[in-house]
């Protein structure tokens, strides 16, 4: 997938999935790694900025299958964020789709 696809998409995910329920890193790198290819070396500076802007908060927890974990939890504002985010993302999207196909229709 192309690079900038991925940039663009990448923080509503995670907005998206940690909204869902409050997640470790590695656990937010495997479930966006099933939607779009992905590496840890991707993933964490994104937590670590939105967490920085207060979109996440941050706690830890003992994991029983290895080290302590730290969780990301969504903020208030991190709602917010992920709203505007996903209505933005929405309408980009069925804008595009809507072009492409009248433009693939023409030919």
């Amino acid at each position: 997938m192309n690079t900038q696809y991925k940039k663009g998409v990448l923080e509503l995910l995670i907005l998206v999935l940690v909204e869902k329920k409050d997640m470790y890193g590695y656990e937010l790198v495997e479930e966006v790694s099933n939607i779009v290819d992905v590496n840890e070396g991707t993933i964490y500076p994104i937590l670590k900025r939105l967490t920085n802007i207060n979109y996440f908060e941050t706690y830890t927890k003992i994991s029983t299958e290895g080290p302590i974990r730290k969780y990301y939890h969504i903020t208030a504002t991190g709602k917010i964020a992920k709203e505007k985010e996903l209505t933005e993302w929405l309408k980009f999207s069925e804008s595009v789709n809507k072009f492409i196909k009248r433009s693939v229709k023409d030919e």
